[in-house]
């Protein structure tokens, strides 16, 4: 299995790909790439911003058919038109870099598509606003069905991601389905927490984990004692660190295998490997709140689980693709074993015989999310049958 390469260009194709795995339509898809392929194909210049007009238009186009079926009283099919104006509009946005020309007000408009889909489809997941030592921090809430006390995992972003895209996974909806409850969130450096209120990333993960922690311990539906961390991509970096120093973390999970950050950037300045998103390096920068390269470097040393990874002596589960082409599957051995005080640690590297071998699966993450789900129902109490 292999990512879909409609465009001669990574990054695109990888943001397609996001598109095509969390809910978008394949006609629309098409629609909305064929004129940016064609301008290119033509010697035109099909810049990230012909990228933003063509997603976003079809956003907006999304949420006017969407007004016209609640205008029928037709609320389901209203959600699923503006759930995917939702995806469109922040692919959009997320193609962007930092100040450009309508990037906030298209945020905001795929913001208010998502909150009125989740509404109008009655949808399981409840915004909520997670108390940090500055701000706070975003969060979705998807309830496990049932009554009494549920497991729940954190659910954390990568570099480049937002809470509604991980929802989008679907690992929220299939947890649930194990009898555990899921909590997305835009730590900071991430989603709503960077780009409403410039909070920068902390690579002490364990700062925010457990304000996550502190308020999911006030949730009469939540069992405290089976409270488990995962995250995706840069995530991968966030959850295992959390998961060390914050001991009421009961298992822990990678989706994506991020152990030496740091070292990615000395690659990155190589020209080795992919980035996930155009303008990567001004990406970063506003991500860390930085000033400039130096200032950023020095920002980042402490993203490195080297030398963390023994505090864990909870169960943990390392996943990665073979065909990663932004970081290096031997990082997945490193944090495997380094883990050496899990009473219950598992390795898997997706290969081409079941697919998701590409960066967090971008080309099929129903092997990551059916594996990360049956690991955490395994260790915290779900289940899987």
């Amino acid at each position: 299995m292999a990512l879909f390469e409609y465009f001669p260009n990574y990054i695109w194709n990888l943001s397609v790909a996001i598109a095509m795995e969390s809910g978008g339509q394949i006609g629309e898809i098409v629609d909305m790439c064929q004129p940016i392929r064609d301008a290119t194909a033509n010697g035109g210049d099909a810049g990230t911003p012909m990228f933003m007009k063509a997603w976003a238009a079809m956003g907006d186009k999304l949420v006017d058919l969407a007004a016209e079926d609640e205008g029928k009283g037709r609320h389901v099919s209203a959600s699923n038109k503006l759930e995917r104006a939702a995806l469109y509009l922040i692919i959009a946005e997320r193609m962007q870099g930092h100040g450009a020309p309508e990037r906030e007000a298209t945020y905001a408009r795929a913001r208010d598509a998502f909150d009125r889909s989740t509404a109008l489809g009655k949808i399981n997941r409840q915004r909520v606003e997670i108390p940090l030592a500055t701000g706070t921090m975003p969060a979705l809430f998807t309830r496990a069905p049932g009554e009494g006390r549920k497991p729940v995992v954190v659910f954390c972003n990568g570099l480049d991601s937002c809470k509604e895209l991980l929802y989008w996974t679907r690992l929220p909806q299939e947890l649930a389905r194990r009898g555990i409850s899921t909590l997305c969130v835009d730590q900071p450096g991430s989603g709503e927490a960077l780009r409403l209120q410039n909070l920068p990333v902390d690579p002490h993960s364990e700062n925010w984990a457990s304000k996550a922690v502190d308020w999911l311990e006030q949730q009469a539906e939540v069992d405290p004692e089976a409270i488990g961390m995962t995250g995706i991509s840069l995530g991968g970096h966030f959850a295992p660190r959390a998961v060390a120093y914050e001991p009421r973390f009961a298992s822990g999970a990678v989706w994506g295998a991020n152990h030496n950050w740091r070292a990615v950037q000395d690659k990155r300045m190589a020209r080795e490997g992919e980035n996930p998103v155009p303008h990567y390096w001004a990406h970063v920068h506003w991500a860390f709140g930085a000033k400039d390269q130096e200032d950023f470097l020095a920002r980042s040393e402490a993203m490195n689980l080297n030398g963390h990874m023994d505090r864990i002596e909870v169960p943990f589960l390392v996943t990665h693709g073979a065909n990663d082409r932004q970081i290096s599957v031997a990082y997945a051995d490193d944090l495997y074993d380094q883990l050496v005080n899990s009473p219950h640690r598992e390795k898997v590297i997706f290969t081409p015989r079941e697919g998701g071998v590409e960066h967090v699966g971008a080309d099929n993450m129903a092997y990551g999310r059916d594996l990360i789900s049956d690991w955490f129902a395994e260790t915290l109490g779900g289940k899987v049958a």
